[in-house]
């Protein structure tokens, strides 16, 4: 898993009915883009994180082509 300052990470929701999380990564703490990634939620809440296999990094050059 690799990214960069602004791309979004989704972590999916595990059961039935429970929403995605969707955060923006403010900073990356691995080398090379890898995990941990410093991130700001929705609500302005932030952690890091080491994200598991129910996630997915959307890099922000996706997303301009998506939407």
């Amino acid at each position: 898993m690799h990214a960069t300052v602004g791309d979004k990470l989704v972590q999916h929701g595990r059961v039935v009915g429970q929403h995605d999380k969707v955060a923006e990564i403010v900073e990356v703490m691995g080398a090379e883009g890898t995990p941990p990634y410093r991130v700001r939620f929705q609500d302005g809440q932030e952690a890091v994180c080491c994200p598991g296999p129910d996630s997915e990094i959307r890099h922000k050059d996706m997303s301009r082509q998506i939407g």
